[in-house]
């Protein structure tokens, strides 16, 4: 087999010496996730096509010839060009000949051969990055027969800026673009929440944003109640104030029995020193410090930073639940309910579930398992390598990390039998719907919408989505009114542009759906979350009906989506609701049928929701400034201006010359800024 260096180190194999143009190099966005070369895409089909007209086996032999015996990751499409799998292999030409001789394990994968259309493959310099790259495809492109992580929210941490002279404490959820230490995962905004204001009071750190930091001219309230040493106003020296920090950093970096002995000391000595005052400061803190350990439950002596990981497997569903814990303190848990295979074992789906939850992850020094899981010496060298550090990745057998291991499974054991009774109700209640409403199907998606406003200002529309195992989140949408055609307050017109925006876009993305072989509620399982909703319903009565049902006309969708609306009963009385069909009477259902119960509940969540987006938008309107309203006005210049003239309202009235005489402000910038709060100054 031929090969050559690429310029960016990867090697690019031919064995049959083709041209390039049927040889695709991958990306930098491709690149190793551990920072190594970028490795080559193996795809001899051009522009992803299958020219041989071969489709499963057969395909993949005619692959495998041209394989190397190298590490690697290979991806598995289907016609339409989704993909159905991705895999990683020591030696990418053996674990893939395995597909081609039909050595497969269940008849899910046998399913996957028979569809598999085309292919490509990454090759890797070592093992260890084609399982990291592999954990990072699959949770991008979420194939349908991987093991997946279904996590549609991020975890919350603690931030400690490092771009300020005084570096504020506070709480931080996404992609860490700003300069400084984090410090978790925490399972909860509340357990960041709650530690956040137990270290305000040890560490006296501020948590005040920048711009309030550099208009205080006196302390604020929390110095007052002892819960910030106000470096704002110097009443605090910058090199005190550090080393209040650096505690901070040791205490949430482990180093906690050391932060609380030097505390300890320090009080003692300040009590020798008769120096009651202080010594009672110190007390205070020590209690403070104590708080952040004794609320949070399940402390053990012997695991200071480690995350703890039990499955619990039966009836088809896997539950993980995993417990954080930091500095000798449980910082919370979070149960999982990963989609897999039900004919994999429990040691399978953990190994693909950790693989995939590091990926976006700090990894811990420690790794406790419930079981053994396939490759394991693997994980651990894949997170050591990420990590910078060794890792142990282990299953205890007994004493302190064995309970608590146990108390874990404990956890997750109860969470698998909630989720069971929860699955099984919400099934029985769509079976349930589709009777009450003489659908032809069992709904997969229902999208419930409603609007908010107060007078027609900041209105909202929202949209929740409901399915088979409850309501997704991930999926709701709020759609902020922009039109201004609409009168204040015309609930008609604004659910027609939420439903125009809404399947506008769907029809763009998506296209018409298929509904001549509607999926089987036991084939859907095995599907990724349609996109399509099968049901809508309208909080609302006849006159919303009739606009909804005209926006769908409009679009030619009618024989898409089913469209009912669910009117407030007489009185506004739950219980009382009336239900509107397409081409039929509205009606009402009996006081205490559970599909009664179950329409008011998906209503009740939508109305919670607008009514939320609605409450967020306006707060955001009532603390707008009318600096942000000028192009070219960024947080630097409009921090200059507020601290040369105090408020918005006194640079609206200041005059040209007096905005030139601010710090950073140039003639051009203070001219733009004259002119937005002067009519009559272009004239």
């Amino acid at each position: 087999m031929n090969s050559r260096k690429l310029p960016d180190g990867g090697v690019l194999y031919d064995e049959n010496d083709e041209t390039d143009d049927d040889i695709e190099v991958e990306s930098e966005s491709s690149a190793s996730p551990v920072g190594g070369p970028v490795t080559c895409v193996i795809d001899w089909n051009e522009g992803g096509s299958n020219e041989t007209g071969l489709v499963g086996a057969d395909l993949i032999a005619e692959f495998v010839k041209r394989l190397p015996n190298s590490p690697g990751v290979y991806r598995m499409f289907n016609e339409a060009g989704d993909v159905l799998y991705v895999g990683k292999a020591r030696s990418l030409k053996k674990r893939v000949s395995n597909y081609a001789l039909g050595r497969v394990h269940s008849n899910r994968i046998a399913q996957m051969v028979r569809q598999t259309a085309h292919m490509e493959f990454v090759t890797t310099r070592t093992e260890i990055e084609a399982l990291l790259l592999e954990a990072n495809l699959i949770k991008r492109l979420r194939p349908r027969f991987n093991v997946l992580l279904r996590d549609d929210k991020s975890f919350p941490y603690i931030l400690i800026s490092g771009d300020h002279r005084a570096p504020a404490i506070l709480k931080h959820r996404g992609a860490r673009a700003r300069k400084g230490d984090y410090f978790g995962p925490f399972a909860s905004a509340g357990a960041v929440g709650r530690t956040i204001n137990s270290l305000q009071r040890a560490f006296l750190i501020r948590t005040c944003t920048d711009s309030v930091f550099e208009t205080r001219t006196r302390p604020c309230l929390l110095y007052q109640i002892k819960r910030c040493s106000a470096p704002c106003t110097h009443e605090i020296s910058d090199a005190g104030y550090g080393e209040l920090v650096q505690e901070a950093k040791d205490f949430l970096s482990g180093k906690s029995q050391k932060v609380k002995a030097h505390m300890a000391e320090a009080m003692n000595q300040a009590a020798e020193d008769l120096d009651f005052e202080q010594a009672a400061v110190y007390r205070d803190r020590l209690a403070s410090l104590s708080h952040v350990s004794s609320h949070q439950g399940i402390n053990p002596a012997g695991v200071e930073e480690a995350d703890v990981f039990a499955i619990y497997h039966e009836g088809g569903i896997s539950c993980i639940q995993v417990f954080f814990f930091r500095t000798g303190q449980n910082w919370g848990n979070r149960a999982y309910f990963p989609k897999a295979d039900p004919q994999l074992t429990g040691a399978e789906v953990l190994s693909a579930f950790l693989a995939q939850f590091y990926d976006d992850k700090p990894v811990p020094k420690q790794i406790l398992l419930s079981e053994t899981v396939d490759e394991m010496e693997l994980l651990a060298a894949a997170f050591a390598e990420k990590a910078g550090h060794k890792i142990s990745v282990l299953v205890p057998q007994r004493g302190e990390k064995r309970d608590l291991v146990d108390h874990v499974m404990g956890n997750a054991r109860e969470a698998h039998g909630r989720k069971l009774a929860e699955t099984a109700s919400q099934s029985r209640l769509l079976e349930g719907f589709k009777d009450t409403f003489k659908l032809s199907y069992v709904p997969q998606r229902v999208e419930i919408y409603d609007n908010s406003h107060i007078m027609g200002t900041n209105a909202v529309g929202g949209m929740v989505v409901a399915g088979p195992e409850g309501f997704v989140k991930n999926q709701y949408r709020k759609f902020n009114i922009k039109s201004t055609d609409i009168t204040p307050g015309d609930d008609f017109g604004m659910m027609r542009e939420v439903m125009t925006r809404r399947f506008t876009r769907l029809l763009k993305e998506e296209g018409i759906p298929d509904r001549s072989q509607p999926v089987a509620a036991a084939d859907a399982a095995d599907m990724p979350f349609p996109a399509w909703p099968d049901v809508i319903l309208i909080d609302g009565g006849q006159g919303q009906m009739t606009a909804v049902r005209a926006i769908l006309e409009e679009l030619g969708i009618t024989d898409s989506v089913t469209a009912i609306g669910v009117a407030k009963g007489v009185d506004r009385d739950a219980g009382r609701e009336r239900f509107f069909l397409p081409g039929g009477e509205s009606f009402t259902l009996p006081p205490r049928d559970p599909v009664l119960y179950f329409t008011q509940r998906m209503r009740d969540e939508a109305h919670r929701f607008a009514i939320g987006s609605h409450r967020a938008r306006r707060k955001k309107e009532m603390v707008k400034n009318p600096l942000d309203e000028i192009g070219g006005i960024g947080p630097s210049r409009k921090r200059a201006l507020l601290q040369h003239f105090g408020t918005a309202k006194a640079v609206s009235r200041a005059a040209l010359a007096d905005l030139m005489a601010v710090e950073g402000i140039s003639e051009t910038v203070a001219k733009q800024v004259y002119n937005h709060f002067h009519d009559d100054a272009a004239k």
